[in-house]
């Protein structure tokens, strides 16, 4: 099995993409991994002594930034470290691609790279979040805004088989979005994509309601991308907060500061549930071809569960389990 790693992407690379490819390398000494970026940047982090036998670098001279116009840019940059290592899964010199870089040239470098799966009409961005219940699915959250109820459906077939095969649960429950759980609730988008839900090839539990997404109560959510973007944005910031919170609240007095000592290791189990590096990162679901998106911060131990959920997908052949599931769908 071959990754290719997106060095250049993300916030803090290419030093935290180093270190977490290495900690892989060292962890999995039976998959090659590949750095794809520029070698001059990358070798200030990976000295001879700490560079495992199977890990190399793929040069690439070009980046993408985050302010560039992601299409237009993946058609420039041929030899940015997005497009190169897309294009090494697309010719066979990779079996998957990572990356911590801009979203938005991943989605393009893997649409005109590597394709649509046949039977998807867009692709879905799908994050794992986490809830009281353990990691759950989420998707879309920001690949196509303006869905239509066909594509919804695509979303949660997709979705059920990922959260079958990589995050282990079986038969998951699948729900939709929504300002109620009764049938008649939502908009017309979701008005027309439940019934096509109840007959889709799936263990679909009806509408879920946004306070019901910490519970765990479902085990993937399917939404539009625009709604999904900012459920996403709104727990995170929430997340962030509540635990400044808690920080300055119970230091405030040496009282509290001697409770929050005994209070610590819960506190610190309670950091490590929330935590997205845990779950690492998830495909781009549609296209035809294995593309983990991380998120932009990501850190060592996140980019190391990256390359785990890529190993996931390549040996649970999560594309062809894919392509089964999707012909009862077609007209």
């Amino acid at each position: 099995m071959k990754i290719a790693i997106d060095a250049m992407g993300g916030d803090y690379a290419p030093a935290e993409i180093v270190k977490g490819a290495v900690q892989a390398a060292q962890t999995y000494p039976e998959t090659e991994l590949i750095l794809v970026g520029q070698p001059e940047r990358i070798a200030e982090f990976l000295t001879t002594t700490d560079c495992p036998r199977n890990l190399s670098v793929r040069e690439a001279a070009e980046v993408i930034s985050m302010e560039e116009h992601p299409a237009q840019a993946v058609r420039k940059k041929k030899d940015s470290s997005i497009v190169v290592a897309t294009r090494m899964v697309k010719e066979g010199e990779a079996d998957a691609v990572v990356s911590a870089g801009s979203t938005g040239a991943q989605m393009a470098a893997g649409l005109l790279g590597l394709g649509r799966i046949k039977g998807i009409d867009r692709p879905a961005i799908g994050t794992v979040i986490p809830t009281l219940e353990g990691g759950k699915l989420l998707l879309d959250v920001g690949a196509n805004p303006d869905a239509k109820p066909e594509n919804l459906v695509q979303y949660a077939i997709m979705g059920s088989i990922y959260a079958e095969k990589i995050l282990g649960i079986n038969n998951p429950r699948v729900a939709l979005l929504n300002i109620g759980t009764e049938e008649t609730k939502g908009n017309e988008l979701a008005q027309t994509t439940y019934p096509l839900l109840k007959g889709a090839p799936i263990n679909f539990i009806g509408n879920l309601e946004g306070r019901d997404l910490p519970f765990g109560r479902a085990d993937v959510t399917v939404c539009e991308g625009f709604v999904g973007n900012v459920v996403i944005k709104t727990t995170e910031g929430l997340a962030g907060a509540l635990f400044q919170l808690i920080k300055e609240k119970i230091t405030a007095t040496t009282v509290r500061k001697l409770g929050a000592l005994a209070i610590k290791p819960g506190l610190k189990e309670i950091a490590q549930m929330m935590d997205y590096a845990e779950y690492g990162g998830a495909p781009l679901l549609g296209v035809n071809g294995i593309s983990v998106i991380c998120h932009g911060s990501s850190k060592q131990k996140a980019i190391f569960n990256a390359i785990r959920v890529a190993r996931e997908c390549v040996e649970s052949q999560f594309i062809e389990k894919i392509r089964q599931e999707l012909p009862p769908l077609k007209k």
